[in-house]
Parts: C-alpha cells; structure tokens; sequence
C-alpha cells in the first residue's frame, strides 16, 4: 500500500505540474459535492485546517477553484471549481484512467473482477469506523490477563 501512495503522489505531479495528489483529491471532492466549505474539506479527508487552507490558498491563485457566498447563508463562503479546475481535473483524470487502463490491460477479466471486489472491501473496511484494537500479527485474541 506504501508503494501504491507513493505512485500516486509522484504521478499526480507528472499529469498536472500544479496538482499534488492532495490538490487532485480536494478539486475531485468538490466536483463530486458541487462545492463545499475549507472546513468541509477538511472534516472530510481529517486534514488540519491549516493544510487545507493552504491548499485552497494553492488552487485559488491557480485559478482552479473560487469563493461564492453560500446562497443559504450569506456569511459562509463556498469553494467551487472553475472552468479551468473543471478542464483540468477532466485531464488529470483521464490521464489517470489511461494509466490504470495501460497497467492493467493484459489481466484476465477474472483477475480484473477479483481485484475490483478486493477494492471494493478494502475502501468499505477503510470508511468503517473502528471496531477496537487491532489483533496481534499472530493472530492470538488478547484477554484481559494477557
């Protein structure tokens, strides 16, 4: 998993030299959610408040993403992407599904299915919340006398 987030950092800034993977995820979000707040983004992804704003601070200055006053509550300002962040995120995503698309080409369509359910039940176990401790590596369950 290391590995695979190492990748996707290092070939975000190859697709788009002004998206870091974090700038990517947030313009995706925001895409997704038709726009939303900093602090939004923020509670979403458990990010500080002071990484998200300077990522925003980022993709503001890039032209990517805007302010709009929330038209339910006047003093909330909503971030939403521009035209630019819209061509722009289409292209890094594409570009990202050619790679996928280009690594993944000579995988049987069993191999493909298996690893799309294993995505699947690992983002599902990811976005559950946390049950307990986790068990030992070998196995043993822990018992109150150890």
């Amino acid at each position: 998993m290391t590995v695979f987030a190492r990748r996707a950092r290092a070939s975000a800034g190859r697709m788009h030299p002004e998206l870091s993977l974090v700038s990517y995820t947030l313009l995706g979000h925001l895409e997704e959610s038709g726009g939303c707040r900093a602090t939004d983004l923020a509670a979403h992804y458990a990010l500080d408040k002071s990484t998200v704003s300077r990522q925003v601070a980022a993709l503001e200055r890039a032209g990517l993403i805007e302010r709009r006053q929330d038209p339910d509550d006047h003093r909330v300002q909503v971030l939403q992407l521009t035209q630019a962040g819209t061509r722009i995120l289409a292209h890094v995503t594409e570009s990202r599904r050619e790679a996928f698309r280009e690594r993944l080409a000579g995988w049987p369509e069993q191999d493909l299915e298996r690893f799309a359910a294993y995505l699947l039940r690992y983002n599902a176990a990811a976005a559950a919340p946390p049950v307990g401790p986790p068990a030992p590596a070998d196995g043993r369950r822990l018992t109150a006398d150890g």
